[in-house]
């Protein structure tokens, strides 16, 4: 490994986006205003309005954050209050002016995303690089959360986990024709269902199937292959393991198939061990139990 090959590529990588996004520019996307006060305007526009929670998205120290805000309300395009309770806490909220202007910056920006989609004639190679790039970069700002089964973020998780076993699998794989848990049974209080997000994007799930007895399973653990080996498979089961012991649960249980040999050797390292067939799911051939 040339490491300091590596690093020039990486350099060049950043040198590239930063001029093709106008990074420097004072006045990002032609509207008077350099990319911080931007992105402070697109938090607040995307819903984001406690002012410490936006800094700590953005990644800004406090005095620039004021900073940007009092440029943004010297322009009329926020207003800022106290919280009633706790007067150290600030809230923010775009005014008509600042819903207009962030509607402006939406389609520019839209704009300029497809003016670079464009730049390359494999569209879906761009974005897989991409995605793969946003999943690293990502990562400490990965949040694990529950959900419903039945919602949209967590329905594109589980189609994508169908889709990967139908591709791996021999005999391919028809969710229809598996022990495809009920909804309920992965919703408190009998269990749950645990996503990993980061910056809204959904990366990873995990399901607790419980029956209100002692003992449960771990269904359709998956992690989408851009976001892999970065430890999200890991969280997601720790998390799954702590709601188990929460609701009382005290063993898990879980399927898998041979074609996933990565899938089998992970459970193992995290101290699952290897029992026998306890379903007549068509899809496993191996069946592993943890005793928490």
């Amino acid at each position: 490994m040339d490491m300091a090959s590596d690093i020039a590529r990486l350099r060049r990588f950043n040198r590239a986006v930063t001029r093709q996004l106008g990074v420097l520019d004072t006045s990002f996307l032609k509207r008077g205003r350099p990319l911080g006060a931007a992105r402070v305007l697109n938090a607040i526009g995307q819903g984001q309005n406690e002012v410490a929670a936006i800094r700590d998205y953005l990644d800004l120290d406090s005095g620039l954050m004021s900073r940007l805000l009092r440029g943004l309300e010297a322009e009329g395009l926020i207003e800022t209050r106290p919280d009633s309770g706790d007067r150290r806490r600030r809230y923010v909220q775009l005014t008509a002016k600042g819903r207009k202007e962030f509607a402006i910056y939406e389609s520019l920006s839209n704009d300029q995303a497809t003016a670079l989609l464009a730049l390359h004639p494999d569209r879906s190679k761009l974005l897989s690089a991409v995605d793969l790039i946003t999943a690293a970069l990502n990562t400490h700002q990965t949040e694990i959360i529950e959900a419903d089964p039945s919602d949209d973020a967590a329905k594109r998780c589980l189609v994508a986990y169908y889709a990967e076993l139908a591709e791996r699998f021999v005999q391919g794989f028809d969710v229809n024709l598996s022990r495809d848990p009920d909804r309920t049974d992965m919703l408190r209080p009998r269990g749950v269902f645990l996503m990993a997000v980061a910056d809204g994007q959904p990366l990873g799930c995990v399901g607790l199937k419980g029956d209100g007895g002692p003992t449960a399973e771990i269904k359709r653990l998956w992690v989408d292959q851009n976001a892999r080996n970065l430890g999200l498979a890991r969280r997601l089961m720790n998390r799954a393991e702590d709601a188990a012991r929460a609701l009382g649960i005290s063993v898990l249980r879980l399927d898998t198939n041979s074609a996933l040999p990565e899938a089998a050797a992970f459970y193992r390292k995290e101290g699952w061990v290897e029992i026998e067939r306890f379903n007549d799911d068509p899809y496993p051939d191996m069946f592993f139990e943890k005793r928490l």
